[in-house]
């Protein structure tokens, strides 16, 4: 079966900035665009004192609508930055093989170098960007140019393999599904300097071959996607220097409670506010956005709000996306406001407001457990089975079926955009192959600030077998809409007897009268390759086998739920 694949190139430079040609240390020229403020005409200001530079480099066009710098870039210019747009290495304009994340270091030097000997420049610079272009920044912290002072890293994290799977390595038996959608990225940005669009035939089996049909269609392949899929390949260490053992520099972390690579950014950040030399310029912000910027409050959007497709819902939100940045850059590139004036922390409770504090998770937090119970009534609909608030004295225990051919859809077409339908999963809870259990409805506002996480008392018949878990909001209306989520790859024969389920942080108000929800279920399909269910590769299976999932719940086996929750104020 044919794939019908489409190409997007390059789209045309705006009158407002001016292409260069960078050359690279190797000879390759990088197309790089530079807006100015206006009225500047590129050389050196009478009195000397040039401009800092605001660097981002990303492999998505530099030109095209979907990274929108062409209209952000008026925001940096009227604070007094020139802002530099960069297509990396093998992507659109630029020159070089279109492999990903190896030569970022270098180029990041070689960029940054360039700059500094322009005749505007005031040999300061900072980068800014998401995603990839978060990736951009540690690769350059990693190379150590001296005129790099602070970075702003949005919904990224530092290493983007770790994100797509995790067999376990660590041999604890308990590892990370194979995030399909991320692989399959690769499939659609790194096959040369283009992007090809492409839907896979999700029902070909195995699952291998709907990728070979889209490159058989091309008539090239993706290297990296190679790299990683049927087998996954970790050459990430090929970068050299890890950017957190390299000269610190200040970082705003921007992180997005709804983003899929959220729970490794927050990671990161973690680690670096707790390294002795990085700690004191760490800062965090964190809002309840996804990946592509859409934001719970306005969610899901309408073609109105929907900032993909309407200019003015872009306008609107660009302030929002930019500002934090360049708060922080006034700081520490151009010194116009003390250090004092940035929170270490700027987060959002969502369905509540915007706060500051002195640290993540913010004091005065504290866990709150919620005990799985009544597991016999966890087949569902709604409410299902219990979240109590003490554990159950007596065993007891659910089962829930893992059916290869009839997979728990993921009921978002993207989940990069997850807010973009923040869709009610309700329906899923009424299906035999998952368990759902829920607490009774709150009625004072129950305010989830830090850490989420599950730790199930959980077997299978399969040797190898997945568990999604869920933490919804369910409404008074019986909707129930995703706060956080986490995945696991369990191998039965090296599990531990209780297996944790990391879901991430959060910052979410359940509103009175909203009750708290879990669901499991055994797959997560297409976010996720479906398990094989057996020792055989999950890309080439061409038959994954079903399995049998046992929970148990209560006395010495006490499944849980555990929450991070402020205190409410004193009255």
């Amino acid at each position: 079966m044919s794939v019908r694949v489409e190409r997007t190139g390059a789209a045309p430079v705006p009158g407002h900035a001016r292409q260069h040609l960078v050359r690279m240390r190797d000879g390759t020229r990088l197309a790089t665009d530079v807006y100015l403020p206006p009225g500047h005409d590129g050389t050196e200001p009478p009195d000397g004192t040039g401009l800092p530079a605001v660097l981002v480099r990303l492999p998505y066009d530099k030109n095209s609508r979907y990274v929108y710098f062409d209209r952000a870039a008026r925001l940096f210019t009227a604070r007094g930055y020139a802002l530099v747009v960069q297509d990396v290495r093998g992507k659109f304009r630029s020159g070089g093989r279109t492999l990903p994340f190896l030569r970022e270091p270098e180029d990041g030097y070689d960029t940054i170098d360039w700059i500094t000997h322009q005749p505007w420049s005031d040999g300061a610079v900072g980068m800014f960007g998401d995603s990839y272009y978060g990736f951009t920044q540690w690769a350059a912290v990693a190379a150590q140019h001296p005129a790099l002072r602070a970075i702003v890293p949005r919904v990224t994290t530092v290493d983007f393999n770790a994100t797509t799977q995790d067999p376990g390595r660590d041999g604890s038996g308990v590892g990370r599904p194979v995030w399909l959608e991320g692989i399959e990225y690769y499939a659609h940005h790194w096959v040369d300097h283009g992007v090809w669009d492409f839907e896979p035939d999700r029902s070909v089996r195995p699952v291998i071959e709907q990728y070979e049909q889209a490159f058989q269609a091309i008539g090239a392949r993706s290297v990296w996607f190679d790299l990683l899929a049927p087998r996954f390949t970790d050459v990430l260490h090929a970068l050299g220097r890890h950017p957190f053992d390299a000269r610190p520099v200040p970082v705003l972390h921007c992180i997005g409670w709804y983003d899929n690579i959220g729970v490794p950014h927050m990671r990161d950040y973690l680690e670096l506010a707790s390294r002795p030399g990085w700690d004191a310029v760490q800062y965090l912000w964190a809002g309840a956005v996804d990946h592509e910027n859409y934001e719970l409050g306005r969610a899901p959007v309408t073609d109105a709000t929907d900032h993909a497709t309407s200019d003015a819902a872009l306008e609107r939100m660009l302030p929002r996306y930019a500002g934090p940045a360049l708060d922080f850059f006034d700081v520490f590139l151009k010194g116009v406001r003390p250090v004092s004036s940035l929170p270490k922390v700027t987060w959002e409770l969502g369905h509540a407001d915007w706060r500051t504090a002195r640290a993540w998770p913010p004091p005065g937090s504290r866990e709150r457990t919620f005990w799985l119970a009544d597991p016999a009534a966890a087949h569902g609909p709604l409410p299902g089975g219990a979240l109590a608030d003490a554990p159950p004295p007596g065993e007891d225990g659910a089962r829930w079926v893992y059916d290869p051919e009839h997979l728990v859809p993921s009921l978002v077409p993207d989940s990069f955009a997850y807010l973009r339908t923040h869709p009610d999963v309700s329906a899923l809870a009424a299906r035999e192959d998952v368990l759902v259990f829920t607490s009774p409805a709150v009625t004072e506002p129950l305010d989830l600030a830090g850490p989420v996480g599950v730790d199930l008392h959980v077997t299978g018949t399969a040797p190898v077998f997945d568990v999604f878990a869920k933490v919804l909001d369910v409404s008074p209306g019986g909707e129930a809409r995703l706060i956080v989520r986490g995945q696991v790859s369990v191998r039965g024969d090296r599990a531990p007897g209780e297996v944790h389920v990391e879901c991430g942080h959060t910052g979410y108000r359940l509103r009175p009268g909203h009750r708290l929800a879990l669901l499991l279920a055994g797959s997560d399909y297409p976010m996720f390759l479906p398990s094989s269910g057996s020792d055989e590769n999950p890309w080439t299976t061409l038959a994954a086998k079903p399995g049998t999932q046992t929970l148990r719940t209560g006395g010495a086996h006490p499944s849980r739920l555990t929450v991070t929750v402020l205190e409410p104020p004193a009255r």
